[in-house]
């Protein structure tokens, strides 16, 4: 580890141990029992943390007082609602006063999504350039109070802020998380539960998972078929489900609330099954094959030659698109065993300009890099450490030749591997992936020869072969989902596994009191229950 990283790891750790207190307690008395949770124990690590004077106590009298813009309204009356239930307070909206707690933007200082937390006995500022900023901002603003300010019943405080200043913005402007709603479909009000969690640490996007040879889970209109044939089932047999229109707006909208983008996936060639057997003109041999419940993969492809299969690509870039105000539309393209890879070059040449025709920027799973990926487009990269170095050089030299990359290294960042062999749910293909493992490696040297410059960020695939409800997309993306969120998020000289998963140990009370099941791993110190 280099010698500066182990120097701010270790400033973190001196950050995370000295905590507030109200006042000093006289020799022989008893230490006072409220204490203000260190600047330090923030998950993601904040760029600069500089602890000292005294802690802000949020009171009844606390005003949140914004500027006048929409943005910062909009993130205020975010804060409040967190904070009201378990304070009790009515903590009221103002453009007017001084201290309480105030979020105010300043045009063209600390980023698109940076900001600085300056706290004091007299009030605490959020200072940001952007309102994504000042919502950043929020969340290690949430992350200082008690847990006890997650519950939704009114809890005794006292809501204390360690004072000091926090100066903070993202190492990578792409800090993603998946979820497969085809395997298994989940409901909006589930999507809206995960995006809530994603936002505490920082995420800015979320990739959805929209189609696969087991369900078809967004409506298009001018092939109806998709959504209510192909939609209409699951792994295992369920029920399945789709979303219309109308509830993927209402994903988009709550997702952008929370300042994260939706990049819709439709994977193809292959993972078509769903579609192939919505439609029998898909096939190149007209006939549709029955509906799949099962968890292989690489069995299915459109039909490459036909142009009916250019037209349906078409049709349902356009309607996704139109639906998506983000600049990402995720084309798949991994695992298509199916098509051959001449017939996947063509298709691949073909489908992209489709993509930049309705106006959005191509994503597609690294297997794109064997073709000739558009100009900006970003492959993103599933491989594992043991992925041979053939294919690897690939994607590198991809990157070298300008296209951006997303890491996902499977036995590392998917959130669907299992932690040991003893967890109940999850799969291993990839191989086990503890905490640790999950943490302890960099975004920017992981895949030799691919530059740093060309690494726009990360992102954490979970997969739901196995899983079905909150409570599993619970267990299997807590802990390790904030790992990858500090990878994303935090500079690569705060990266140190010993000072994180003291980190990691203190964000237990929050999930307790959030209702956020989580594998309580050994390799981490979690507080006593």
């Amino acid at each position: 580890m280099p010698r500066t990283s182990r120097a701010l790891g270790a400033l973190l750790l001196v950050a995370a141990a000295g905590a507030f207190t109200v006042g000093a307690a006289p020799a022989g008395k008893a230490a006072p029992a409220a204490a203000a949770t260190p600047l330090g124990q923030v998950v993601p690590a904040p760029a600069s943390v500089q602890a000292g004077g005294s802690p802000y106590r949020i009171t009844a009298g606390t005003h949140i007082r914004v500027d006048g813009s929409r943005g910062a309204r909009q993130v205020g009356q975010y804060l409040a609602d967190v904070l009201r239930p378990s304070t009790g307070y009515r903590l009221p909206l103002t453009t007017q006063g001084q201290g309480g707690i105030r979020l105010r933007l300043a045009k063209g200082a600390y980023g698109a999504e940076g900001y600085r937390l300056d706290s004091a006995a007299s009030g605490v500022t959020i200072t940001a350039g952007e309102p994504a900023g000042l919502f950043h901002g929020v969340q290690t603003l949430r992350q200082l109070l008690p847990p006890a300010v997650e519950r939704k019943s009114v809890q005794p405080g006292p809501w204390l802020v360690a004072g000091g200043t926090i100066k903070d913005s993202p190492r990578y402007a792409y800090r993603g998380a998946m979820l497969d709603v085809s395997r298994h479909f989940f409901t909006v009000t589930q999507v809206k539960r995960y995006i809530d969690e994603l936002a505490l640490y920082k995420i800015n996007k979320l990739h959805l998972h929209l189609s696969d040879d087991q369900g078809w889970r967004i409506a298009v209109d001018s092939w109806p078929r998709l959504a209510t044939h192909g939609g209409s089932t699951q792994v295992g047999g369920g029920e399945g489900g789709h979303y219309t229109k109308a509830d993927y707006k209402e994903i988009v909208r709550y997702a952008a609330s929370r300042h994260l983008e939706v990049v819709p996936e439709i994977d193809m060639p292959g993972h078509t099954n769903a579609a192939l057997s919505s439609y029998a003109e898909l096939n190149c041999d007209g006939v549709a094959p029955p509906l799949y419940t099962g968890t292989n993969v690489g069995f299915s492809s459109l039909c490459v030659s036909k142009d009916v299969t250019y037209d349906f690509v078409d049709d349902v870039i356009r309607e996704l698109a139109a639906l998506t105000p983000g600049r990402y539309l995720h084309i798949g393209g991994d695992e298509a065993h199916s098509t051959s890879h001449d017939d996947y070059v063509k298709f691949m040449n073909r489908v992209q300009p489709i993509v930049a025709k309705y106006g959005k920027t191509v994503i597609g799973w690294h297997q794109l890099t064997g073709t000739t990926p558009a100009k900006g487009a970003l492959a993103q990269y599933w491989g594992l450490d043991s992925t041979s170095a053939a294919e690897k050089a690939q994607v590198a030299q991809a990157a070298q030749n300008g296209t951006g990359l997303i890491l996902s290294p499977a036995d590392r960042v998917y959130l669907d591997m299992k932690y040991t062999k003893d967890t109940p749910l999850g799969l291993a293909w990839a191989g086990y992936v503890e905490v640790q493992r999950s943490y302890d490696w960099d975004p920017g040297s992981y895949l030799p020869g691919a530059p740093a410059s060309a690494v726009r960020g990360v992102e954490a695939p979970l997969w739901s072969e196995t899983l079905s409800t909150s409570a599993h997309i619970d267990a299997m993306a807590f802990p390790r989902l904030p790992g990858v969120a500090e990878l994303g998020w935090s500079p690569a000289a705060t990266h140190d596994w010993n000072t994180y998963r003291t980190r990691l140990a203190a964000q237990a009370p929050r999930w307790d009191a959030l209702g956020i099941g989580y594998y309580r791993s050994p390799q981490v110190p979690w507080p006593a229950r």
